[in-house]
């Protein structure tokens, strides 16, 4: 079998994380999205909590207070700017090196930029509307129903952000994807199956 990588871009709430691994389990390949906090955490001083709140959120000001964050620094990280570039480097080599190991779905981290210059790259970006991702989001995630379209819209600001800083590119714009899924629309099992049949042109 030809060796394949798919990206998966997503809006919270929309199930892309849940579409990609039944992508993954169905074409027997690996699936890479939290299991890419671990390996940053791996390669550096930073906590998976904190890599799981940043490394793909970008936010401003946030880590002014970062030095000696749970103890587990050993030299000072000055700069908002040097802690986000790090993680964002750390994270790229780790995608870069995966997409040459092996046939994988990874989600998020503007993994479709980092392997913009592969030919072996299916890019995804899954979307919905905003009362299907919140309707989803508190039977899946326990989101109070009141809160939860406010949560969404703020951490799918922070990924737009992210993404526009590291690419310069706009975060879910279609032409920066083979394919663009509406979950709402298509449902789950339609968005597994056009993303195998794409990847298996």
């Amino acid at each position: 079998m030809q060796k394949r990588i798919i990206t998966i871009g997503r809006e919270c709430g929309s199930g892309g994380h849940t579409i990609g691994k039944r992508v993954a389990e169905r074409l027997g390949i690996g699936f890479y999205d939290k299991e890419i906090v671990e390996l940053v955490a791996a390669k550096t001083k930073l906590s998976e909590d904190f890599i799981a709140a940043h490394g793909e959120y970008f936010r401003s000001g946030a880590f002014g207070h970062i030095i000696g964050y749970g103890g587990r620094f050993t030299a000072p990280m000055q700069t908002q700017s040097s802690i986000q570039d790090q993680m964002h480097f750390v994270q790229t080599t780790l995608i870069r090196e995966l997409a040459e190991q092996e046939s994988c779905v990874i989600v998020g981290r503007c993994a479709d930029h980092i392997l913009r210059e592969r030919q072996d790259c299916l890019n995804v970006f899954i979307h919905s509307d905003m009362s299907y991702k919140v309707e989803r989001s508190v039977r899946e995630h326990g989101l109070e129903e009141e809160e939860a379209a406010g949560i969404l819209a703020k951490r799918d600001r922070a990924r737009s952000q992210h993404y526009s800083f590291y690419t310069s590119q706009t975060w879910g714009l279609a032409r920066n994807y083979h394919l663009t899924l509406h979950s709402g629309f298509l449902g789950e099992d339609a968005c597994v199956d056009l993303i195998c049949a794409a990847w298996e042109k």
